[in-house]
């Protein structure tokens, strides 16, 4: 009994703290939920997936989030996997480097995000200097204010952020395959893109699938560095699905239309995922 006694108090957190609060959003979702003192909740159905799928902010929001996934998770798995190609051999002061390839993972979102906030600010940002720098002339482009370049700014943070968690992953990866195999197919005079195809991908296929299962998922729930660098706008043109979700809840208290916003966001990734799983798994499994 003493392994099951010691995951309680780490199984009943994530049940109270993950697994109830999913199950109940999807109730919230067919109530015209408040939180209100003696307010009524009423029963509405599915007027709150109806309202969503006519909802032209949420077409934006959900485009932005398809975008943001699309464009950072490749980026942030190549690079990372790029990164472990390097620093898995012996190099001098490969410790170095790794730690620094890490260290964003370990970061506030917020100290991120104000990071580059302050970065790409038209007053006296670091971005506008340089280019004032080699433009001879002083640059004064606001970046959060137009929609592609906010967008920019915000998936720039989400790779920057988000290459050391694939780089560790796919480190241990490779750290794990067979060198005296790899070495042989070198002898025989295979190229390194042969080997990186034939031999290495293959090797670490379970960790490239867990890693964009797991990258999908947290770029699709992307949320702090959104609402800290440009809050959605301008005029909501760089909301996500949980920014979006949070403005309805807690500025409009339409907390029933947020959950199922929430909700259905948290069906396309489960469907996504299994997908995912399905195709990329090994064939035989």
């Amino acid at each position: 009994m003493t392994p099951y006694l010691l995951i309680i108090p780490a199984a009943a957190f994530y049940a109270i703290f993950t697994i109830y609060p999913i199950f109940r959003q999807f109730d919230v979702s067919f109530f015209n939920w408040q939180v209100f003192p003696g307010s009524q909740s009423p029963f509405v159905g599915w007027s709150n997936y109806s309202r969503l799928l006519h909802d032209p902010a949420v077409r934006t929001a959900f485009y932005n989030t398809a975008l943001y996934v699309v464009i950072t998770v490749p980026a942030q798995m190549a690079l990372g996997l790029f990164a472990a190609a390097v620093l898995t051999d012996r190099l001098p002061g490969s410790t170095l480097w790794r730690g620094l390839v890490f260290i964003p993972v370990v970061t506030s979102w917020v100290v991120v995000s104000y990071l580059f906030a302050y970065m790409f600010s038209p007053s006296g940002g670091l971005v506008d200097t340089v280019l004032g720098f080699f433009a001879g002339h002083s640059v004064h482009f606001d970046w959060l204010a137009q929609t592609w370049s906010a967008n920019i700014v915000i998936w720039l943070v989400g790779i920057w952020r988000g290459v050391g968690w694939s780089f560790i992953i796919f480190l241990a990866a490779l750290d794990g395959t067979a060198r005296d195999v790899i070495e042989a197919g070198r002898v025989d005079g295979a190229t390194e893109r042969r080997i990186w195809r034939s031999l290495i991908i293959p090797s670490i296929r379970q960790s490239i699938v867990f890693v964009l299962v797991l990258l999908v998922i947290g770029a699709a729930s992307i949320f702090q560095s959104v609402w800290l660098i440009s809050a959605g706008g301008p005029y909501g043109s760089t909301h996500v699905l949980y920014t979006y979700a949070y403005q309805q809840a807690f500025t409009d208290f339409s907390f029933g239309y947020a959950a199922a916003i929430g909700s259905l966001l948290a069906l396309v990734l489960f469907g996504l995922s299994v997908a995912e799983i399905q195709v990329l798994r090994p064939r035989g499994d």
